[in-house]
């Protein structure tokens, strides 16, 4: 396991490098400039310049990728241009929010949307299948920020169950998790769904049939066992969708969060802010990718032997 994990750790080393490439030249290519939201108007030409030369806008972009990409590596990732605070400061500040909004929705979408998958799965054709993939279907169309309206509207503003919005009490978590987790719901319910479907077609399963042991200790004790491989993946690809998801989720719920701070500076074009936003939730869907393979490996054998080869 621990050839294994060097191997992978190895692999994210290229792609940490490509990523921040794409970050960089995307954020520098979008149409703005954060100077004109620092000068007053009618500012001579030689004062944009100055303020240019003093956070390294007037260089070249490769000397500034360069620059960025060293001080990245050391853990520097520059001083925001408009809020003029280190920006390592501001992620630090926002990022437990975020945090905690992604692991509840990771919980959430997880248990339900194994167990509706599971259940969907044991009583194939009947009415909780159909009424569990009815349900599915509709999960998994409905845009996030469209949904955290409705259940505004719903639950906030019709019956005054939860905060409209902000983050002073627990209860202010419940919306946002249910808006960022039903969508996941969906997808590793229909995830465990099929691959227990396809489990359940395997030849230890018949034998196991033959052998008279009871139908639901097979479906919870062997199939669903065997079908949670695939469903590892999903949700390790799923801890960086869930913080990017958490962009617009935050946003109409008026969070503090990683989310928050990204739509704020990206209307300011506060380029070290975007791009430190940017690289975080890169990093962390590699992580959330390394963590699903670290996990398979150690499920499945036949995963470490396909990297040695």
């Amino acid at each position: 396991m621990i050839s294994f994990f060097i191997k992978r750790l190895l692999l994210l080393i290229p792609v940490f490098f490509a990523v921040s490439l794409v970050i960089f030249m995307i954020v520098h290519l979008v149409p703005g400039d954060p100077i004109d939201n620092l000068v007053q108007i009618n500012s001579s030409p030689e004062q944009k310049a100055a303020l240019a030369a003093k956070y390294g806008l007037d260089k070249p972009l490769y000397q500034q990728y360069a620059i960025w990409l060293g001080n990245a590596l050391t853990g520097d990732l520059g001083d925001a241009i408009i809020l003029r605070r280190p920006v390592a400061d501001l992620i630090a500040q926002n990022l437990p929010h975020s945090l905690s909004l992604g692991a509840l929705a990771l919980l959430f979408s997880t248990v339900v949307g194994i167990t509706a998958g599971a259940l969907a799965a044991i009583y194939k054709d009947s009415w909780i299948d159909r009424l569990t993939m009815t349900l599915i279907l509709l999960g998994s169309t409905v845009p996030g920020f469209w949904l955290g309206l409705l259940l505004i509207m719903l639950f906030a503003v019709q019956l005054g169950w939860f905060p409209v919005s902000g983050a002073r009490s627990w209860d202010a978590l419940v919306l946002p998790v249910l808006t960022i987790g039903l969508g996941g719901v969906a997808l590793v319910a229909r995830v465990t769904r099929v691959a227990m479907m396809e489990t359940a077609r395997k030849d230890f399963v018949m034998m196991l049939h033959a052998k008279g042991v009871p139908p639901w200790r097979i479906e919870l004790r062997h199939v669903l066992r065997h079908a949670l491989l695939p469903v590892v993946t999903i949700l390790s690809l799923r801890i960086g969708w869930i913080l990017g998801g958490a962009v617009t989720v935050e946003f109409v719920f008026a969070r503090p969060g990683l989310g928050s701070l990204l739509i704020t500076s990206l209307n300011q074009r506060d380029y070290p802010v975007v791009q430190g936003a940017l690289l975080m939730l890169a990093v962390a869907v590699m992580l959330g990718t390394l963590l699903g393979d670290i996990v398979q490996a150690a499920m499945d054998p036949r995963v470490r032997e396909r990297i040695k080869r």
